[in-house]
């Protein structure tokens, strides 16, 4: 199954999200406490995200085929920005809740700086 997030306040880019992006950000746990307590995404946290997964790209965890996609198509992505990755944490939020129904809540629900704690 494929998906779409927004990627800017405007909706005039957006990325496509792949089930296999999505269980990589889960098997690499990449949203485990990348968010401050604030709950503000925006651009450090972004590139909080980017160096960590630069570091494992340098270790033997960098042979995944499954790494190597998502860096190429969504976390390096010319579009991912602060307002995407936001997205992004929304839609695997959705994702991992997708048993529950009433618990889910569309991306286009909230607005960038909303707070996720």
């Amino acid at each position: 199954m494929m998906y779409k997030i927004q990627t800017n306040a405007s909706g005039t880019r957006s990325i496509d999200i792949s089930e296999e992006h999505l269980q990589t950000i889960e098997d690499y746990q990449f949203f485990r406490d990348l968010i401050d307590s604030n709950g503000y995404v925006d651009e450090q946290v972004l590139e909080k995200l980017k160096l960590n997964i630069r570091a494992l790209l340098e270790s033997d965890a960098g042979k995944d085929k499954r790494l190597l996609d998502l860096c190429l198509d969504v976390i390096y992505h010319n579009n991912m920005k602060a307002y995407g990755l936001q997205q992004l944490v929304l839609l695997y939020i959705n994702w991992k809740n997708r048993d529950n129904d009433d618990l889910m809540m569309t991306a286009q629900e909230v607005v960038q700086g909303t707070p996720f704690n």
